[in-house]
């Protein structure tokens, strides 16, 4: 019936003097939640995991909106439906969220690590934090899990926080993502803190889908793993994470 459409509204036009459009066809928007800011995820969509999800989003036919939410209240909206899923996460969290579906192609790897003013010792491991004050941002699973020996462990709601507490000198170290913490370092000119190696631990991570959009996972892994084929993926790194770095 969509000839009777057309010709009702050419009929309209002529009959009124008005010029009548049909609305243009716009593809499904996905809202992804992320914890990530600068340089990995901005409101501006132009971050590096934004740019890269939301090309391969593109390719199989949506729109890409990524909304950044404290890090325990995005995995409890992207599991209950209220929102598509989560922008990037470890693996393994469907363990934990089952309504959550991991998208099986790699995101980046994340290096967890040390930053600190004054510490100064040698990173073997999670253990190696026992005699000091942590800060680190609540949500943040693989940090929950493994920091569970530290003198001190304090939980706060976002990256701000996170610096605050050390750079006031709250706490001994926060650890967190290595990107994300030299964005911040980086766009709030921070100084005196430095970064503790080697990582305390270096995962992969991933998008997941709510399983309302099960049957996209297998088509956004192929767009992810073609971005990586064609060179799209390696120039998103070099043009928005080489710069972070100081390469």
């Amino acid at each position: 019936m969509q000839w009777c459409r057309r010709l009702f509204i050419v009929v309209a036009a002529l009959l009124t003097g008005q010029v009548y459009s049909e609305p243009l066809l716009t593809k499904e928007t996905l809202v992804l939640n992320t914890t990530f800011t600068f340089p990995l995820s901005n409101d501006a969509q132009s971050g590096f995991v934004d740019v890269v999800v939301g090309e391969a989003l593109g390719r199989i036919g949506f729109g890409l909106e990524s909304v950044r939410l404290p890090a325990e209240r995005a995995l409890i909206n992207a599991n209950a439906g209220i929102d598509d899923g989560d922008l990037l996460r470890i693996a393994g969290l469907q363990e934990t969220y089952p309504n959550l579906i991991q998208v099986p192609e790699k995101i980046i790897d994340m290096e967890f690590v040390v930053f600190t003013r004054h510490a100064e010792f040698p990173v073997v491991g999670w253990s190696s934090l026992k005699p000091y004050s942590v800060a680190i941002i609540t949500g943040w699973k693989i940090l929950e899990r493994n920091i569970t020996e530290a003198a001190a462990l304090i939980k706060v709601k976002n990256v701000n926080q996170l610096f605050t507490m050390l750079l006031n000198d709250r706490v001994d170290m926060i650890v967190y993502s290595r990107w994300v913490g030299l964005g911040y370092i980086k766009q709030h000119q921070v100084r005196g803190v430095r970064i503790l190696e080697p990582p305390l631990a270096r995962r992969g991570m991933y998008v997941y889908l709510h399983k309302k959009h099960q049957r996209l996972v297998p088509e956004l892994a192929v767009a992810l793993h073609a971005m990586k084929a064609d060179g799209s993926y390696q120039r998103a790194f070099q043009r928005i994470l080489m710069p972070v770095a100081g390469k």
